[in-house]
């Protein structure tokens, strides 16, 4: 940018800063979200439930399904896989 299109542009500074700042929320709040480590962590407390007897197959297959949902679309969203929604 010349300097003349920076002088313009300086009202706008502001609005500039603040798409950054909630671009910056958005990205944090997707790398969160998208984290298989919580769905995983989730799984194994499940299996954990259901040896226990805390839980009965018909509820841990129902429960078993959601989370494996969830983690194919964290999966899906990874960096690499070459798969975005």
């Amino acid at each position: 940018m010349g300097l003349i299109s920076q002088v313009l542009t300086l009202p706008l500074a502001p609005v500039r800063g603040s798409l950054w700042a909630i671009d910056q929320v958005i990205l944090a709040a997707e790398r969160e979200y998208y984290d298989p480590e919580p769905v995983l962590r989730e799984l194994a407390a499940l299996e954990r439930e259901l040896l226990s007897g805390r839980i009965d197959d018909e509820e841990f297959d129902r429960r078993e399904d959601e989370l494996l949902d969830r983690l194919e679309e964290c999966e899906a969203h990874q960096p690499g896989t070459g798969v975005n929604p």
